[in-house]
């Protein structure tokens, strides 16, 4: 079988198999040169302009390298040679239903881009290779890989506490970003990684030798790292929230339809909006007149669930934005609330070899006297998310009053609402 060579400044040399190479031909896959990984994290982070289509490459050539391990070591752990071409597709198609600008416009209650990619793995030009050269299921088997629902031994190299994924977006994102955050020691992690017996199923899965935990407590604190300062950076989420101000309102004035987003590339979606709804902040945010920071506290200050409606009520937040644009003398858009969408900052839930041959299974609950995370895993998330108010300029904003409206159920702001004053 010949494999082309495609070079890559972060793994070198990725082998490509024919049928992959099949795949990347395809309309859908090729858009993916055209979605950044990091949606506008390069306003901040110049060199933040890799795509999604070399993060799937980076995701497949991982895949390569897990299942060629397994092979090697041979008995339980080798892959049958289906399973193994199933798992490399599913990596390298895992992303292929990503909206412009990355996760920003999940943020306002699109669609998950794992269900936007069913259509376009399942029909179309894809699941036509897929079927040809891997069997009339593998179209559905692949969407399954994907979305965590298979019951393949493999499944947690595609969708688990240890992904692959996880660990190329992490280490590219570093690399381009040019910051030391992403240090991950690669490949320990891989040569860690073990199929297993699962004790409460008895059934094969993807684990990770004891030796090995060192190496995955890297890859946390890099998660870590990377949102504290990059992904949730105050400037990414100021023109984040832009962005996503700018799609949610013509979405609502019917200039954009949220069944064709996926179909967008992030430049494209931009030139649609400008023929579409130009405005002031469409204007603002190609030129980088980024929203000002007016109020900001961390989720580590703000009482449970404190904040959460900002996250989950798209509707409420932006009555909520305008009307506090109006007392503070700014007009509709020219004031934004960002508290970013809750995440497991950890997420552990992998089976751990140990070294006197058991097996347990390693939660966010910890290990007493090995590895307790629990607690820890809380306080970096609450110092990595922060709750923030943006505007167009720079205002003198009373910080109990916005502390007050924040944390306020969300049934109380609607109260405020009717009352005409979001303020009082």
């Amino acid at each position: 079988m010949k494999l082309e060579i495609i070079r890559d400044p972060l793994w070198n040399n990725i082998r490509v198999d024919p049928v992959a190479l099949r795949l990347v031909d395809t309309a859908a896959f090729q858009r993916l040169r055209y979605v950044r990984q990091l949606g506008l994290a390069y306003l901040v982070y110049p060199g933040a302009s890799h795509t999604r289509f070399e993060h799937a490459l980076g995701a497949y050539h991982l895949a390569g390298r897990a299942l060629t391990m397994f092979a090697e070591r041979g008995g339980a752990s080798a892959p049958h040679r289906d399973a193994a071409a199933l798992v490399r597709c599913a990596a390298l198609l895992h992303d292929i239903g990503h909206y412009p600008y990355s996760h920003a416009l999940e943020e306002i209650g699109a669609l998950h881009h794992e269900e936007v990619a069913r259509p376009l793995v399942t029909t179309g030009a894809v699941a036509d290779v897929l079927r040809a050269e891997l069997g009339a299921d593998a179209p559905a088997r692949i969407m399954a890989l994907i979305r965590g629902e298979s019951d393949s031994p493999l499944q947690g190299l595609i969708s688990g506490s240890l992904d692959l994924d996880k660990i190329e977006y992490l280490k590219r994102d570093a690399f381009m970003c040019g910051v030391n955050y992403g240090d991950i020691d690669v490949d320990r992690l891989l040569n860690s990684l073990v199929v297993l017996t699962e004790p409460e199923r008895g059934a094969p899965t993807v684990g990770i030798y004891e030796k090995g935990l060192s190496a995955l407590e890297s890859l946390l604190f890099a998660k870590y790292q990377m949102y504290r300062n990059v992904y949730w950076h105050h400037a990414v989420r100021s023109a984040t929230a832009m962005y996503k101000r700018l799609v949610d309102g013509a979405l609502r004035a019917g200039s954009l339809s949220a069944e064709t987003l996926a179909a967008f590339t992030d430049e494209g979606l931009l030139h649609e909006l400008g023929q579409r709804a130009p405005s002031a902040l469409l204007s603002a945010l190609r030129e980088r007149r980024l929203y000002k920071r007016v109020f900001e506290c961390p989720a580590a200050e703000l009482p449970a669930d404190g904040g959460e409606w900002i996250a989950d009520d798209r509707a409420l937040v932006v009555a909520v934005e305008d009307q506090l644009a109006r007392e503070l003398g700014l007009g509709p858009g020219e004031v934004l609330l960002d508290y970013p969408t809750k995440t497991r900052m950890l997420g552990l839930d992998i089976p751990v070899l140990r070294r006197d041959g058991g097996v347990r299974r390693l939660t966010e609950a910890g290990w007493e006297g090995a590895v307790n995370l629990p607690k820890l895993s809380e306080e970096l998330y609450g110092s990595a998310r922060w709750l923030r108010v943006f505007a167009c300029r720079r205002l003198t904003v009373r910080r109990d009053q916005l502390v007050q409206l924040a944390t306020s159920p969300a049934s109380e702001v609607r109260e405020r609402l009717a009352r005409g004053s979001v303020l009082s």
